[in-house]
C-alpha cells in the first residue's frame, strides 16, 4: 500500500516559458530520479493525475499545468497553440529547475508531447511512460469509428444525424458524446473529483484548436500527427499502459510497443483511458515496479 501523498513535502510555483507563465508543483523529496508528469487534452490540467503523487515516496514528482490551462497564465494568443511550443516548455522546466536526470511520464496528449520531445535526442532522461497515447491521429480515428460501431444503434443514429446535418452543439448529440466516454474515457460514475476539477479549469478553446470538438472529431492542427515510424529513435526503457476498453485501444498501444524495442505493455482490464482513476492500486504499483526496475 502506498502511504498517503499529502504526508509528504511538496513546493510549488511558476515558471517563465514560451508565452507567459506556468505553475508547476514538486511531491516529495526523495534521492531516485525525479518524474515528469505531462497532462493530457490538450488543454485540461494536471489535476486528474494527482493520484501519482503518492508515487514521490521514493522521488520527486513534478506535476505541471500546460500553458493556458488550469492555474498557469492563459494568454489570448492562438499562435502560442501548437505541439512544438509545448515541447519547448520541456526544456524550459528542466532548466528552471535543474533537472539533469529525469524520467517521463505523458498521458494521452502528454504522451505526444514526450515523444516529440524525446525526438529531439536530449540527454538525462531515463525512462519514459506512455499513458493511453495517441501517437497516430489515423489509428485514432479508425479506434473511434470501431467503438462508435459498437455503440447501440439509436445512439450511431443520433451521432450521424446531427453531424450530417451541422447540429452538433444540440443536447442529444452531447448526450451521445457522454455515452461515449462513459465506455471509452472514464467508467466512473459519477467521475472522480481529480477529473472533475481538470474539466473545470480546462482550455476547451486549446482543444478545439489542436484536436476538435470531440474524441473522435480530429480537425485541430494535430490531425495530420503520426509518429509510428519515429518512435524506434527513442531508445531507451519504456513502459505503454492502456485500459481494456480505452480510446487508446490496446491493439493500438502493442502496435505502437512493437517499434520501441525493449519496451513494455501493461493493459489494465477494467480500465478505459484513465486507469490510475480507475484501477489506482494496481497502475501504481506498475509504474512503481517500472521506475525501480534496473535496466539490463
Amino acid at each position: 500500500m502506498f502511504k498517503n501523498s499529502n504526508n509528504l513535502p511538496s513546493e510549488e510555483g511558476f515558471i517563465n516559458v514560451t508565452g507567459g507563465r506556468i505553475w508547476y508543483k514538486i511531491v516529495g523529496s526523495g534521492i531516485s530520479t525525479p518524474i515528469l508528469v505531462l497532462h493530457g487534452g490538450p488543454g485540461i490540467p494536471h489535476d486528474y493525475l494527482e493520484p501519482l503523487a503518492v508515487l514521490a515516496e521514493n522521488r520527486p514528482v513534478i506535476f505541471y499545468d500546460q500553458l493556458g490551462c488550469g492555474r498557469s497564465d492563459r494568454p489570448n494568443s492562438p499562435a502560442l497553440w501548437h505541439l512544438d511550443r509545448f515541447v519547448q516548455e520541456i526544456v524550459q522546466i528542466r532548466l528552471a529547475l535543474r533537472l539533469s536526470k529525469i524520467n517521463l511520464l505523458g498521458h494521452s496528449w502528454g504522451a505526444m508531447v514526450v515523444v516529440d520531445y524525446m525526438l529531439t535526442k536530449p540527454e538525462g532522461v531515463e525512462k519514459m511512460i506512455l499513458a493511453s497515447p495517441s501517437l497516430s491521429v489515423t489509428r485514432w480515428k479508425e479506434d473511434a469509428q470501431s467503438y462508435i460501431r459498437n455503440l447501440p444503434v439509436e445512439i450511431q443514429k443520433v451521432i450521424e444525424f446531427h453531424e450530417n446535418n451541422g447540429t452538433v452543439n444540440s443536447d442529444a448529440y452531447k448526450d451521445a458524446e457522454r455515452e461515449y466516454s462513459i465506455r471509452h474515457f472514464c467508467r466512473i460514475v459519477p467521475k472522480p473529483e481529480p477529473l472533475l476539477a481538470s474539466e473545470k479549469s480546462a482550455n476547451w478553446e486549446i482543444y478545439e484548436t489542436m484536436w476538435g470538438h470531440n474524441e473522435w472529431t480530429v480537425t485541430g492542427n494535430l490531425k495530420s500527427y503520426e509518429r509510428i515510424h519515429c518512435l524506434a529513435e527513442t531508445s531507451l526503457p519504456t513502459l505503454f499502459t492502456c485500459g481494456k476498453y480505452d480510446e487508446a485501444s490496446p491493439d493500438t498501444t502493442a502496435f505502437y510497443q512493437k517499434h520501441i524495442v525493449g519496451a513494455k505493455l501493461k493493459i489494465f482490464e477494467k480500465s478505459s483511458h484513465v486507469p490510475h482513476l480507475e484501477e489506482t492500486e494496481s497502475y501504481l504499483q506498475t509504474i512503481e515496479l517500472f521506475l525501480n526496475c534496473i535496466s539490463k
